[in-house]
């Protein structure tokens, strides 16, 4: 088994890297501080980690628009520019999110061999489809076998060598074709097509690709797909040396990833046997194929969810206008893109139906004999080795938390017309979406709910309920207000010990065996992965991240839901027990060193395979310490300023935390009995609304007062 596959983001994102300091590194003064008498050597440590995982943090793909900008944007480190850099970086990010033309939020990983908009993986040779590297994607791990041209054939077209980009064709004559050597292979596992080149010439081109099939030998109409042509761009300027017509050609810009759907034409099924290439060209022309293969659909469909939302984070910390302005109707497009494509006006859920997603496993049992179906179980989010799909659990539950901040959106730019934010016909109407979202609450959190077991699973689209006792999706629906509050309950109950599940792993104290959160999964998984992790049993139960591992960032949602469900005092003895985890991490020097010993747990990281995801890839870790913003303190930013309902354990004096940028301000706010008060630091004299529950007493006044 390739070591690419061993656990969870297993991409890797070479281009970024998380925290890996040996030590956490002592915050600046001017970094929020969290406060209560009594507690100073536990919140220290965890301003510590807050500050280790902090450095690196900042945009990064969709897959974090849910959990960074509301862990990076409020901290008011620096002054004057410093201050707002932060800020800068979210709102291009955010800005310059890739949206197809359909409205599909693109994934926006390295390349792979896979989807070029999706994860990079599962690739193509996994897959058993066909493909041709001239040359490779630069990305190690991710290439495919490198490609001559034998077998290939041309007509009114010349072909030239392989070079520094691939391979150039001189399209000669109107009509030019480059036709496949043969193969065969079945349809089924190649629902894409995907051709990476440059054109010159070919604006206006009608291209399109035939295949033939075992039945159909010969090149139809009947068997066509149209697809926009690739173009050169930019100034031109010559690469290829070839004589004649057909223009300049620039290589020098990102080559075109053009994806062709041909799984949804009824004629791409049986075994595909040739593909022909029609360059549609009018007259000379010039191309260069790079790369030509069929392609898994790697997507995720939980990508315009995380856009949405984070657009919300990002807005309601701002107070950004012109971000508003001028991502109303991305964001709008997002939205219908997720109702148009997964049916959830009907559904009442995320409903599925990409090939591959549609939530059955690629690893299966039939008479004790394991079974491996190609094509089966593709992940379609973080957990990138489990068959979310079909009708999607966790996706349904993000889709749920859209619609709510959508809904505010709405209606935030209803009641304030001198932001000049496009409203009309293209608007949704807010009170539409919470009665939406109210009907998806209502039918999903019946429908993926275990009974036996009193926690939530996720359905495949054969209707089949598949439980490993998912603790980030359970948590996430307490989060999220998905589970009403006897399924919280009877979660809290199942996580904390206090009942147990026969055929559970996992039980009891062991849920909590790595100390820092929950396992991921309490039942060993060796039958519910996607086709090319086929031997999950290889691994012992606890030492993958997706089969009873643990990723630290995910402890926020299972501190914030004790907290939601048994209380502040509960969710305070979770933390104080992740804050001794996390000195004695540090004084064995990091988590490296301390996981240096095996027993302790394996981490994963940097193309590592492990148990652990705490540092490298896993930059949610970052998440944890907002228990104490969003969680115990219940600050809850809004267009107009925000809204405070404090959670303070019993043995909680008072809670004060400081330098929060909430708009154009600088606020420390300080929670003792039943007084709230929130000193501005800053010398904005823009308006701000703080809000408190009946019986709270809000005092604000300037740092100078």
């Amino acid at each position: 088994m390739s070591r690419l596959f061993y656990g969870i983001l297993a991409t890797f994102l070479i281009s970024l890297s998380g925290a890996t300091a040996a030590e956490a590194p002592p915050a600046p003064d001017d970094f929020p501080r969290f406060s209560v008498p009594g507690y100073e050597k536990q919140l220290d440590s965890l301003r510590r980690l807050y500050w280790l995982h902090y450095q690196p943090a900042g945009p990064l793909i969709p897959l974090w628009d849910e959990w960074m900008p509301m862990s990076t944007l409020w901290p008011a480190v620096g002054e004057g520019g410093s201050l707002q850099a932060m800020r800068k970086r979210w709102s291009a990010a955010l800005s310059s999110r890739g949206i197809n033309a359909e409205g599909y939020v693109k994934t926006l990983q390295h390349d792979g061999l896979a989807h070029s908009e999706g994860w990079p993986f599962p690739l193509w040779t996994q897959a058993g489809g066909i493909g041709w590297h001239f040359r490779g994607t630069g990305v190690p791990g991710y290439d495919g076998p490198a490609a001559t041209t034998d077998g290939w054939t041309l007509s009114h077209a010349k072909g030239m060598s392989i070079g520094e980009k691939g391979w150039e064709i001189e399209l000669t004559e109107p009509g030019a074709t480059a036709t496949t050597p043969a193969f065969s292979i079945d349809a089924g596992i190649a629902p894409w097509l995907r051709l990476n080149w440059w054109a010159s010439s070919l604006d206006g081109a009608n291209c399109y690709l035939e295949w033939t099939t075992a039945e159909h030998s010969e090149f139809s109409p009947e068997r066509r797909i149209f697809f926009s042509p690739a173009s050169g761009g930019g100034q031109a300027v010559e690469h290829l040396p070839m004589g004649g017509g057909g223009g300049k050609l620039n290589t020098n810009v990102v080559e075109s990833r053009t994806m062709i759907p041909v799984a949804r034409l009824p004629e791409w099924k049986g075994t595909i046997t040739r593909i022909r290439i029609a360059f549609g060209n009018a007259g000379p022309a010039r191309a260069v194929i790079k790369s030509f293969h069929t392609a898994c659909d790697s997507r995720h469909n939980i990508n315009n969810t995380n856009f949405i939302r984070g657009c919300h984070d990002y807005f309601v910390w701002t107070a950004d206008f012109g971000f508003l302005r001028d991502q109303i109707g991305r964001i709008r497009t997002a939205l219908r893109f997720m109702m148009r494509e997964f049916d959830t006006r009907r559904r009442r859920c995320v409903y599925t139906t990409w090939p591959g997603h549609e939530g059955r496993s690629g690893v299966r049992y039939a008479d004790g004999k394991k079974v491996i179906v190609p094509g089966e179980g593709i992940g379609s989010n973080y957990w990138d080795l489990l068959p979310f799909g079909g009708e999607d659990a966790l996706a349904t539950i993000y889709y749920y938390d859209a619609l709510l901040d959508m809904a505010d959106l709405e209606q935030q730019i209803a009641i304030h017309p001198q932001w000049c934010v496009a409203g009309g016909a293209d608007a949704f109407d807010p009170e539409d979406l919470r009665r939406h979202a109210n009907d998806v609450r209502e039918y999903a959190s019946k429908r993926f709910w275990n009974d036996k077991t009193g926690r939530f699973g996720t359905v495949d689209l054969d209707g089949n309920l598949h439980d490993y006792g998912f603790t980030f999706l359970n948590n996430e629906a307490v989060y999220y207000g998905f589970a009403t509050p006897e399924q919280a309950k009877s979660i809290h109950e199942w996580m904390s010990g206090s009942r147990t599940i026969a055929d559970d792993t996992s039980q009891g104290q062991d849920i909590y065996r790595w100390r820092f959160g929950p396992r991921s999964t309490t039942k060993r998984n060796v039958d519910y992965y996607f086709w090319a992790w086929s031997a999950p049993e290889s691994i012992p139960f606890g030492y993958q991240v997706q089969d009873g591992g643990g990723v630290l960032g995910f402890s926020y949602h299972d501190l914030m839901a004790r907290l939601m469900t048994a209380g502040p005092d509960d969710a305070a003895k979770r933390l104080d027990e992740i804050c001794v985890w996390f000195d004695e991490v540090q004084a064995a020097g990091g988590y490296r060193a301390y996981y240096s010993d095996p027993a302790r747990g394996t981490m994963q990281g940097g193309n590592v395979p492990g148990g652990l995801g705490l540092d490298k890839e896993f930059f949610e870790s970052i998440l944890v310490p907002q228990v104490m913003l969003y969680g115990f303190l219940g600050l809850k930013p809004t267009a107009d300023g925000c809204e405070i309902e404090p959670r303070l354990p019993k043995a909680w004096p008072s809670l004060e935390i400081t330098r929060i940028h909430l708009h154009d301000h600088v606020l420390d706010v300080k929670v003792q009995g039943n007084n709230i008060e929130v000193v501005d630091e800053s010398k904005s004299d823009a308006p701000l609304q703080i809000k408190a529950p009946s019986g709270w007493n809000v005092v604000a006044r300037a740092k100078s007062q």
